[in-house]
């Protein structure tokens, strides 16, 4: 039967978590669209590199400090059905989004007092400021972790974060290039849309999720 290397899987996994992740429109899409359109692709590319380095901080935080405590008994099982009800909540969020959100207030706050200056320290600044990036990626390592997607090893977890910056910093540049390049045609319409595609692709992702427990208590009822 055919299977996939472990530090492989991971990988990809990272990739398509983060590549999928950074689609829906928010503040720093919406930035590096406007800016990219304004004022060039250079401008934009280094929004993006800022944004990109916060969401691998936020990764590699969420998978060294959180993730090995979900890896045990009860918590482990409790974990992967909630990072389960988790990506299908987000892939039917993105799904039905109708319209472009705003930067909360925490994040307004935090913004207005360091000041970014540099288009690389706003797209740093504007990641930093989402609490929910830290959050979704301690959900979503642990569900990784305990699905058997990535390996809770130094080098599984290297490689998924090395995944997710890869995926990222993809779309990042894709819309970056795009922004310079389409001179207004890269509308928030058409991100709205690209969100929609990817809830769809968070909703078969979190039905592998479903599968795969599905599969595990069916195999542990026979053995068991």
């Amino acid at each position: 039967m055919f299977s996939i290397p472990p530090l492989a899987l991971a990988a990809f996994t990272g990739f398509l978590s983060g590549f999928l992740l950074s689609i829906p429109v928010g503040p720093i899409n919406l930035t590096i669209l406007n800016e990219g359109a304004r004022r060039g692709f250079k401008v934009a590319l280094l929004i993006s590199i800022g944004a990109v380095l916060m969401e691998v901080i936020y990764c590699a935080i969420a998978f060294t400090s959180f993730a090995s405590f979900f890896q045990h008994g009860f918590i482990k099982a409790s974990m992967e059905l909630f990072s389960f009800v988790f990506m299908l909540y987000l892939g039917i969020k993105f799904l039905l989004a109708r319209s472009v959100p705003t930067a909360t207030r925490i994040e307004t706050r935090i913004e207005e007092r360091l000041h970014p200056h540099s288009a690389f320290m706003i797209g740093f600044v504007r990641t930093m400021a989402n609490p929910g990036v830290l959050l979704g990626w301690i959900i979503l390592s642990a569900g990784f972790i305990s699905h058997d997607w990535v390996k809770p090893t130094g080098s599984g977890k290297t490689a998924c974060i090395l995944g997710v910056a890869g995926g990222t910093l993809v779309w990042f540049l894709g819309l970056s290039w795009v922004a310079a390049r389409g001179h207004g045609r890269f509308t928030e319409k058409t991100l709205l849309k690209m969100a929609h595609i990817s809830g769809v692709c968070l909703l078969i992702l979190a039905m592998g999720y479903g599968t795969n427990i599905i599969w595990q208590l069916a195999r542990h009822k026979i053995h068991g």
